[in-house]
């Protein structure tokens, strides 16, 4: 693709030097396991997020896992999720012993508040938002009926470091949020990685016991858990890059509002607002698009890379049936999943390539139309 829809190289050459330096320095002194990078990474990342406590993890669905297990989340509960986001945000309910609930999702494609009270029932134990695309859920309403009813929120962060709602980032606002940091993240390690935020001491004390095999000391193991340890040449290398990630975000807002007013005035497309309260992150550009396969195609042929996230809502997958929702079921998220289209929207992207795919975009439309 002469502009393709990620380029991961584009992005690590220039900190190819920083990222070996920082490598090296674990290889030197050799604690590859918990090593002094993770406690350090673990800081300065609670710092971005606005909260005291971090615990770095060896992925996202970890997080999410660890997170509902902390607070007491299993067989017998129910949790309330969305179904058009990763199917981790599914799955983790699943492997805490837990029933996911789902609820239907806003034009913006994050939960929507409305539908929250008619999921509930005695069994709910928890609401866990997705800030899906990096765009913070709308999470006042939210909160609300979380504390009415006594639920924990844990937000899945994992596509929105640094995004805000109402002058707060996202995973400072419910009891726990949870970050990946895939190689496809606007914060990224390379490879898998991934934290967990909180407010409180003894909680994150206890994440991190549980991310390591239950133990609070090498010979004292006080609860049966699994291995989700952060790397500490994860940690280095995330280190490095907590440098650049404001920077990278701002480019990836400019450059959506380049596409913004680029594809201005065309009734075919469709690009949410970030609106007064929230301050998106643009992990990913997702827009709808009338004649989807047909603009990708269209796209691919002039050397335009595109994605889909994601073609099929978690309910209608295979393993997703078994939580019974018929097609039909959430309306919104169905339609959605049949038009959006999630073009490139990487740091490294240039004027003159936005300006390429929206002249291509613009010049689809053109010819269906004529």
């Amino acid at each position: 693709m002469d502009i393709p829809y990620i380029d991961l190289v584009a992005q690590h050459a220039p900190l190819k030097a920083e990222l070996l330096q920082a490598v090296a320095g674990v290889i030197d002194h050799g604690q590859f396991v918990l090593g002094p990078e993770v406690a350090e990474f673990e800081h300065r990342f609670a710092d971005l997020c606005g909260v005291p406590y971090a615990a770095g993890v060896s992925s996202g669905t970890d997080a999410l896992v660890l997170a509902l297990r902390a607070l007491g989340v299993g067989p017998g509960d129910e949790v309330i999720t969305v179904p058009n986001s990763f199917v981790a945000s599914v799955s983790c309910i699943e492997l805490a012993g837990a029933r996911p609930v789902l609820v239907d999702v806003r034009d913006d494609y994050t939960i929507d508040p409305e539908k929250i009270p008619a999921a509930l029932s005695p069994r709910t134990k928890a609401i866990l938002p997705v800030h899906l695309t990096g765009r913070p859920c709308d999470m006042d309403p939210l909160m609300a009926i979380a504390r009415q009813h006594g639920l924990a929120v844990v937000e899945d962060c994992a596509q929105a470091v640094t995004a805000e709602y109402a002058g707060r980032r996202v995973g400072s606002i419910g009891a726990i949020g949870c970050f990946s940091f895939h190689p496809l993240k606007t914060l990224s390690a390379l490879g898998d990685a991934g934290a967990i935020t909180c407010h409180d001491a003894g909680l994150c004390e206890r994440l991190k016991v549980m991310r390591n095999l239950g133990l609070r000391t090498r010979d004292d193991c006080v609860e049966w858990s699994g291995n989700s340890r952060l790397d500490a040449v994860q940690a280095a290398m995330l280190a490095v890059k907590l440098k650049y990630v404001d920077g990278w975000t701002e480019r990836r807002r400019r450059h959506a509002a380049e596409y913004r007013e680029r594809l201005a005035g065309l009734p075919w497309i469709r690009i949410p607002e970030d609106g007064p309260t929230r301050k998106a992150v643009y992990h990913t550009l997702v827009v709808e698009a009338d004649d989807r396969d047909a603009l990708r195609t269209c796209l691919s042929a002039r050397g335009i890379g595109t994605a889909i996230h994601y073609p099929v809502p978690v309910h209608l997958t295979t393993a997703g049936r078994s939580l019974g929702y018929p097609a039909g079921s959430f309306p919104v998220a169905e339609r959605q999943a049949a038009r959006i289209v999630s073009l490139p929207v990487y740091p490294e992207l240039t004027t003159s390539q936005i300006d390429r795919v929206c002249d291509a975009i613009r010049a689809f439309y053109a010819d269906r139309r004529s």
